[in-house]
């Protein structure tokens, strides 16, 4: 199969991927929503309540991200952009659009982003954070005058 009619039928995916969210984003507004404002019974309905509320908002931002990435895989496909790494112009494999069809990185250009602390996504490099709160941190008179 040709590359555009694998990025094509990819893109229907994203499409049908993009309205469930959708549904399933405006559920769980409303469902939150409803929630809230009916009486609780006990402290441990109140706790139950508070405990699935969470969880549903949770699932809510998760599902808000995933809807954002899709959003502009589906705007990339539009601007013929779509498949194309956005580090180093080249072309994404089709396997990987296949796995995770909003990818905007090659795998190399990924797995460069994953160690580099300040890439999107990136856990950051935890061995370079210091502990100040023993440190005096009040600037030097002489200092701020210089």
């Amino acid at each position: 199969m040709k590359r555009n009619a694998v990025l094509n039928r990819i893109g229907q995916v994203l499409e049908r991927r993009r309205n469930a969210l959708r549904r399933s984003v405006s559920e769980g507004l409303r469902s939150a929503d409803a929630g809230a404002s009916h009486p609780v019974g006990d402290e441990i309905d109140a706790a139950s309540d508070a405990a699935h509320g969470e969880l549903s908002w949770h699932l809510i931002e998760a599902e808000s991200r995933e809807l954002a990435s899709i959003e502009n895989a589906l705007e990339r496909l539009r601007n013929g952009e779509y498949g194309r790494c956005e580090e180093c112009d080249g072309a994404i494999p089709a396997a990987r659009l296949n796995a995770l069809p909003y990818a905007t990185l090659c795998i190399k250009c990924q797995r460069e982003a994953e160690r580099e602390p300040s890439g999107s996504g990136a856990a950051g490099d935890w061995s370079r954070v210091v502990d100040l709160s023993d440190v005096d941190v009040t600037p030097d008179p002489a200092e701020l005058s210089a």
